[in-house]
């Protein structure tokens, strides 16, 4: 009889149940070019050496593993390593198992049955290893090449610029940035205004536009569409759309349009015809009615509304997805605005709360008609289960998003917890999701980041230019290129201030700055590896190294100067010059590109 070998856990040093790993997951997947990048998770600090047995499953039966590698730890949080290594197979599959080592040389092997004891036997044993049976390039994570090397601009189109004064709603208020607006005001912004500034957006390196909601509605944010193949007529027409992307693809400049899909507006032509014919409706399954007749009149609580909203707004009814009337009607806008005007990227509102075989189904419908277009999700929270490669390819990533508010406007998070999230972030998705996620600090659902900041100028500065050294594609939202400030919604909503615009603004002179550093380098970051470490007592340091060349951003978040041995910088502020030495004065940072 076969003899059974166990772990002496009493004897083991390493923290085993810290140890994690998951096949077909961001910790083994399909990179690029027949890649294979694999991760695994272990308990900070307690393992030494990480070392990747793999090889063909059908050689393995002969011969064993193949060969070996040794895994780089590649990060870092509060509670763990992390490790990953790159390989590549010959016939689409792999076996494989990791070999841990720790300080004291003992070591364990981990695979499919757990942790093993650390014997020939086990290494050698067909059952111990995780096997990627066939790997299906179709399965991959596959991303449009270029979202990486964009910078967007997010315009909410009410408040941008008024380019046709015949448009105006009747009672719109004047055009000045002081006014805090209210949620029903009108001012007067337009697709054309859009169309006229332009060059203004070329001229500050913007090479996408996102736009919110442009579609029929009753409202000045347009989240109630009543009509999803008709432009606002508050906007302009689809002539005016369709010159505004021709004019925007002339610059270089891919368009993203705002997909309303999880509810629709309560005077669109579906929702009116619910209201009036009740349970005889050929609507009445479009929507999540629990009870008719359909009326909010006698309810005083909004929570009892006899049908599903987005929150508890009564004029926003949700649409049944999983109806196929909805999906197909739904499915038929997405492409139509593909089709017919050459969009570049579709932005999905409120993407959570729809079900996952729409998203499905939406994404093979968009990729049909445009292989490469972009497709954003608008999740808060990690977002895992819609970044498999079979809905969105990345979402508004707003937890990186609150963790650098915290740190540099905020300043209520110390520099290594602050480390440790940006770390453990950097390892929640696959590499590609990562490249193209959408990374942003404010938007027309937040307070603006210089009101965040209170006012504080610089701290927006170095929060800005810690984003725009993420993985990811970033996004600026109008007007925080001339120092635009605003609570939360309405607040956030003011109008353009395009009266700040000047050679001298030093805001808009330092965006520009900003951006061009980041196209220069984007291939760097996009690609290379990355230190995110405390150099100095709240000093931090972040380091991304690729092919040779090596770009280090210094934020002194200290109350004392820090001397950088170094006298040039390609990017500075608030840094002085002494001793051929650059100093950085408290709350300033630099960028050096160096080879």
């Amino acid at each position: 009889m076969k003899r059974l070998r166990f772990i002496n856990f009493r004897r083991q040093m390493m923290e085993l149940t810290a140890i994690y790993h998951r096949p077909e997951s961001e910790y083994a997947y399909l990179y690029k070019e027949g890649q294979l990048h694999i991760r695994i998770r272990t308990k900070k600090n307690d393992v030494q050496k990480v070392i990747l047995h793999y090889g063909d499953p059908f050689i393995f039966i002969e011969d064993k593993y193949e060969a070996k590698k040794e895994m780089t730890k590649v990060t870092s949080d509060a509670l763990f390593d992390y490790w990953q290594v790159t390989v590549s197979v010959d016939f689409a599959r792999i076996q494989y198992l990791f070999e841990l080592l720790d300080k004291e040389g003992q070591g364990v092997f981990y695979g499919d049955k757990g942790c093993v004891e650390h014997t020939q036997e086990n290494l050698d044993a067909d059952g111990n290893g995780f096997k990627l049976p066939y790997i299906h390039e179709i399965d991959g994570c596959q991303v449009p090449s270029w979202v990486s090397n964009t910078v967007w601009y997010q315009i909410f189109p009410e408040r941008f610029a008024n380019g046709n004064p015949n448009l105006t709603p009747d009672g719109a208020r004047e055009w000045n940035a002081a006014i805090a607006p209210n949620g029903d005001d009108f001012f007067g912004g337009d697709l054309q205004g859009i169309i006229d500034h332009l060059d203004y957006l070329k001229d500050l390196g913007i090479t996408g536009l996102y736009l919110c909601p442009i579609f029929e509605a009753t409202t000045n944010h347009k989240y109630d569409t009543t009509d999803y193949f008709e432009i606002d007529r508050h906007f302009g027409d689809k002539e005016v759309f369709r010159n505004l992307v021709e004019e925007a693809h002339k610059r270089g400049i891919k368009i993203m349009l705002d997909a309303v899909f999880n509810h629709i507006g309560y005077q669109s032509a579906q929702w009116q015809d619910v209201l009036k014919n009740g349970e005889n409706s050929p609507y009445k399954d479009w929507f999540h009615i629990q009870e008719f007749p359909v009326t909010e009149d006698k309810l005083q609580n909004p929570r009892e509304l006899p049908y599903h909203t987005f929150a508890f707004a009564s004029y926003m009814p949700k649409l049944n997805t999983a109806n196929p009337e909805v999906r197909d009607y739904l499915l038929s806008v997405a492409t139509y605005w593909i089709e017919n005007f050459d969009i570049d990227a579709w932005r999905l509102d409120v993407a959570n709360e729809i079900d996952h075989q729409f998203w499905r189904d939406f994404r093979k419908a968009v990729l049909a008609k445009k292989p490469d277009l972009y497709i954003l999700g608008e999740i808060w929270h990690t977002s895992q289960p819609w970044l498999q490669g079979d809905e969105f390819h990345a979402v508004m990533n707003y937890p990186l998003s609150e963790s650098i508010k915290d740190y540099f406007l905020r300043q209520r998070k110390k520099t290594e917890q602050f480390i440790s999230e940006i770390n453990s972030q950097s390892m929640y998705y696959k590499q590609q999701i990562s490249e193209v996620m959408f990374n942003l600090l404010d938007s027309h659902d937040t307070e603006r980041i210089l009101t965040t900041a209170k006012g504080n100028i610089q701290h927006v500065k170095a929060a800005l230019t810690f984003l725009y050294l993420q993985k990811g594609t970033p996004c600026i939202y109008y007007g925080t290129e001339l120092a635009l400030i605003g609570g939360p919604d309405p607040d956030c909503r003011r109008v353009m201030p395009w009266d700040r615009v000047s050679e001298d603004n030093d805001m808009l002179n330092f965006m520009k700055q900003l951006i061009q550093v980041r196209k220069e380098v984007a291939s760097i970051i996009q690609h290379g590896n990355y230190r995110l470490e405390e150099v100095k007592p709240d000093v931090l340091s972040l380091k991304w190294n690729y092919q040779g060349i090596e770009v280090q951003a210094i934020f002194n978040q200290s109350s004392e100067k820090y001397t950088l041995d170094r006298d040039s910088v390609d990017l500075a502020s608030h840094c002085q010059f002494e001793d051929g030495q650059e100093v950085i004065l408290p709350d300033g940072f630099v960028i050096t590109v160096s080879k």
